[in-house]
This record gives structure tokens, sequence and C-alpha cells, in this order.
């Protein structure tokens, strides 16, 4: 069973993976308004994975007899004023998930809980990924930066994402 440190931290984490869902629908609203339809698309794919991300911790908690608690979401930003500071945005929020993850281990750690950790290693390895496709596009935005065309092509790319992979 998992120690009451360990749930509340899972529980929080839970919360968290569905905020990153809802600020990730709110950057596909923003793209979308800014007639970025591949970024759009690219964001409402990333949606879908934090969900699957959520579930994970759902269903962990659930098969350690833990009790699910599940939170109140806060209203994310909804403005950003181009792709690269949104893209930005998502990349900082990366970084902050992927804090927390680390964070969740060193606990795991501390409450003997190799069986956590071992859940918990899955999310340090895609941990790595969300943060090195974000990036990546980041470091395309600034490349580009000020071409129109540019941004065209990389929108057409962005498209073609499907969940499970990267376009």
């Amino acid at each position: 069973m998992l120690s009451s440190k360990m749930l509340q931290a899972l529980n929080d984490q839970l919360q968290a993976e569905h905020s990153s869902a809802y600020l990730y629908l709110a950057m596909a609203a923003r793209c979308a308004d800014m007639n970025l339809p591949g970024f759009a698309h690219w964001f409402r794919v990333q949606v879908q994975e934090e969900n699957q991300h959520a579930l994970k911790f759902f269903d962990y908690i659930l098969l350690r007899r833990g009790t699910v608690e599940l939170k109140s979401i806060e209203k994310p930003k909804g403005e950003w004023p181009d792709a690269l500071t949104l893209f930005e945005d998502a990349f900082h929020h990366e970084q902050y998930i992927t804090k927390r993850i680390h964070d969740l281990v060193k606990l795991a750690r501390e409450e003997n809980d190799p069986a956590t950790e071992a859940l918990l290693q899955w999310f340090v390895t895609e941990q790595v990924e969300e943060e090195a496709s974000v990036d990546g596009l980041v470091q395309q935005l600034k490349v580009m930066a000020g071409s129109p065309s540019g941004l065209f092509i990389m929108d057409r790319e962005l498209a073609k994402r499907q969940l499970g992979g990267e376009a």
C-alpha cells in the first residue's frame, strides 16, 4: 500500500497532469486563433498525451488501493503574442513537470517504495523526450524568426503529428 505522503504526492501529480492537458488545450485554442491549424493540432495531440499520463497515475493509485482525489484545475493563461512565446512557455512547463517527477522519485526512495519508483522511471524517460521535443520546436521557431513562409511550412509539418509520435 501507498504511504499517506506518497498517496498525496501522486494525487497532486494527477492534478498536475490534468492541468497540463488544460494548459495545452488553451495553447491549441490560441494557435487556432492565430490561424495556425497545424500548431493547434500538435497541441491537441499533446492534450491527449497529458490525459494518458494522468490516467497512468489514476490507475496506479487504484492498483495500490489508494484513494483518488480529483482536485480543481486552475484556468490556464490564454494569451500568447506569437508561436515562439507559446512554445517557450510550453518548454518551461515541461521543465516544471520534470522537476515534479524528479521530486516524486526522491519521495519514493525516501518512503522505501520501489514499486512507485519503478512506475516513475517511465515518466523520467518520457520527460526527457517531452523536453527535447518542445525545445526542438522552440529552436526551429528562433531560427526562422520573422519568416512567414517558414511558419507556414512548420505549421504543415506539425499538422502531421499523431498520438504516440512526433511530426
